[in-house]
């Protein structure tokens, strides 16, 4: 009696985590989660000092914000901007960041295309721009074996999405809709029950049955395959090549009208980084592992971290392609009017920097700043 109590406890939980975020939200990647309110410097090394004193840096404490985490961790980004120093905040929503890149709180941050383009969009093409690439991959379907064995079961499920309209929830949408499965994108409700609910529950909600599955990026994903769920399904499937964008990073365009030297700086960071994630993964991984146990308290256990690292891929392309599709995705759902993207890119600065690097240029699918 007291176990179905607690599970009829739990239920009631995560219903209600759902209806505040529906009350919260606004809209397409609208709920804003606050931000960490720990603000770090950093102090700046020798060499000249930029066109700023400082740049403010923002990102999540999440392995699919492995740019950050290991640059940061490995001082890349610092040995690029010399004597300009860097300050960071940690979010734990796109919303929450883009907020702050509005508000001149930060400068540039790492986050995901439902954000990004939420924030173009509502701003009417002035807020920000996309300044180049960091995550493809790293989001999994993921499913309690003993009331989900395959795709045919989803219907009449509960599936977990960190919030409503944000990328992964977007995702799931789509992914329903093209199987025939009805859901209401506002209340999540239909042959599938869509439950928005925050990453850092959902091993909860998972572990008390209130949720039969979830989409969700890394390491929620491996979390819940370390409490005995399975995955189902890895995005990764849906995509041509298997790529599509999860995070990249942006910059306030009053910044990079100001400062196009620390942004070029910053690039030449990302680079390099990108450079020392591929060429040495298990280093990077330790590295971006300490620093999430710098901004949290707590490191992945192995059993978390190694699935997770290896299902993300760390790369400087944008995936501009992939972005449209997702908006796209959002507009077949109902969560977003249909968007003008044109001129949500600038990767000039992006392949100056790669090009000094001896490697190729990356595309933005025509939606780049006109020259």
């Amino acid at each position: 009696m007291r176990g179905g109590v607690r599970r009829a406890a739990a239920r009631a939980a995560v219903a209600v985590l759902a209806v505040a975020g529906l009350l919260s939200s606004c809209g397409y990647g609208s709920r804003a989660g606050g931000p960490d309110p720990a603000v770090e410097p950093v102090a700046g090394t020798a060499g000249p000092r930029l066109s700023a004193d400082t740049v403010r840096i923002g990102y999540f404490a999440n392995l699919t914000h492995g740019t950050a985490l290991v640059g940061l961790h490995k001082g890349l980004f610092q040995k690029e901007l010399g004597a300009t120093r860097i300050r960071t905040q940690v979010f734990n929503a796109g919303p929450s960041a883009i907020e702050a890149l509005n508000a001149g709180a930060v400068d540039l941050a790492w986050l995901g295309p439902s954000p990004a383009i939420n924030g173009y969009t509502r701003s009417g093409g002035t807020s920000l721009r996309i300044v180049a690439g960091s995550a493809s991959g790293g989001v999994k379907l993921v499913v309690n074996p003993a009331r989900i064995a395959s795709l045919d079961d989803l219907r009449g499920k509960r599936i977990a999405t960190p919030q409503l309209g944000n990328t992964q929830d977007v995702a799931l949408l789509h992914y329903l809709a093209g199987r025939g499965l009805r859901v209401d994108a506002a209340s999540g409700a239909g042959d599938v029950s869509v439950v928005r609910t925050d990453n850092k529950v959902t091993p909860n909600a998972y572990s008390s049955g209130a949720v039969d599955g979830a989409w969700v990026p890394e390491p929620t994903a491996s979390r819940l395959v370390a409490l005995g769920a399975k995955v189902l399904l890895d995005e990764r499937s849906l995509w041509p090549g298997g790529r599509f964008v999860i995070t990249h990073l942006v910059v306030s365009q009053r910044f990079l009208a100001a400062h196009p030297d620390v942004v070029e700086a910053v690039l030449r960071g990302s680079v390099a980084t990108h450079a020392y994630i591929r060429d040495r993964p298990e280093r990077a991984k330790a590295d971006a592992n300490a620093r999430i146990r710098q901004d949290t308290g707590k490191a992945l256990p192995p059993e978390v971290l190694d699935p997770a690292w290896r299902s993300i891929e760390f790369l400087d392309d944008p995936l501009a392609g992939t972005l449209r599709d997702e908006a796209g995705h959002a507009v077949t759902a109902g969560l977003l009017e249909r968007p003008d993207l044109a001129g949500i890119y600038d990767l000039t600065p992006l392949n100056k920097a790669l090009r000094a690097a001896g490697r190729p240029a990356v595309p933005d699918a025509g939606l780049g700043t006109p020259r």
